[in-house]
């Protein structure tokens, strides 16, 4: 396969770029100094894409690549990649479910017990020796609280798994309600989230899902309530959010992506209320090898004539 050429237009982990680099020509355009001049020089030759997260592939990079047959994501999410385009051209397009799952989940109730029991903000209390002049103030239990979960696929059930486990009560809000799920369904997003202490955001993004956490469904929550985004930024109405926070009304935010990242509103930062991450959920080691694997695997399987592994619907 070394003859057949990859172009790859963002980052994945090491060990899983050398695997790609070993059985193909791959071509990496994140690293180059003159992207245009290298979509130039090997842009009709290019037979695959590897890409990842907000390294995307868009209708005119596609039409840079006239012998284009497969998109292999690293990661779940495909909202960076044209799907419509892809599918006029006849593109396959792939992505990594399941490896990530556990991950990010751990993340998400990691991001709940730090909202919750304030822990960002302890750390820096201490470090700052606050603790000398007086005593910390008091955070809010985990267990009993509800959890409403946007998006109850498999990273929402693994989410739910961890929550329940700490012992907090699950709903949902999806689509439609799921046959055999063993947790409440509601039809409104709103309606759940005047119901829950904790929102959790874990929903695909795109266009579907824009900002469907918004100023109404902010103020349902209330300012007891909290907000946990492990999915994207583009799902909450980032402007909305902060109002929200800065004014009351809504108690506290745990975030792990954002609208336009790596730029976060500066105004959480003052906010000992929110929790931030610089989009981590699935950043291990362990996960992101299974995730580049995964898409590699799907490369390899394409240009030897089998069925992808993972392909995107």
């Amino acid at each position: 396969m070394k003859e057949i050429e990859i172009l790859s237009v963002g980052p994945m982990y090491p060990a899983s770029l050398e695997a790609m680099q070993s059985d193909f020509n791959v071509h990496v355009l994140w690293q180059a100094k003159d992207e245009p001049a290298l979509l130039a020089r090997v842009g009709d030759r290019i037979r695959g894409i590897q890409c990842f997260g907000p390294y995307g592939a868009n209708a005119k990079l596609m039409d840079a690549l006239p012998k284009l047959e497969i998109i292999a994501n690293v990661g779940v999410g495909v909202d960076a990649i044209d799907l419509d385009a892809a599918r006029q051209r006849g593109l396959t397009v792939t992505n990594t479910p399941d490896v990530l799952n556990e991950c990010v989940a751990d993340l998400a109730m990691g991001l709940t017990l730090a909202t919750l029991r304030r822990l960002s903000l302890g750390d820096r209390f201490v470090r700052a020796g606050s603790w000398l002049k007086g005593a910390f103030p008091l955070g809010y239990k985990v267990g009993g609280r509800t959890m409403g979960i946007l998006g109850y696929g498999r990273i929402g059930k693994a989410i739910a798994k961890r929550a329940e486990a700490f012992g907090m009560h699950i709903v949902y809000h999806g689509r439609k309600p799921q046959p055999g799920a063993a947790h409440k369904y509601y039809a409104k997003l709103a309606d759940m989230a005047r119901d829950c202490d904790v929102l959790m955001v874990i929903c695909p993004g795109g266009a579907a899902t824009h900002h469907i956490v918004d100023a109404q469904v902010l103020e349902a929550l209330g300012p007891d309530g909290t907000l946990i985004n492990v999915a994207r930024g583009s799902v909450v109405d980032e402007p909305a959010l902060v109002r929200a926070l800065a004014e009351g009304k809504l108690g506290a935010a745990g975030l792990d992506v954002f609208e336009d990242e790596p730029r976060v509103p500066e105004a959480l930062f003052a906010m000992d209320q929110v929790v931030l991450q610089p989009h981590v959920g699935s950043s291990t080691h362990e996960t992101r090898k299974a995730m580049g694997d995964l898409a590699v695997d799907n490369l390899r399987a394409h240009f030897a004539g089998k069925p992808v592994l993972t392909p995107v619907a």
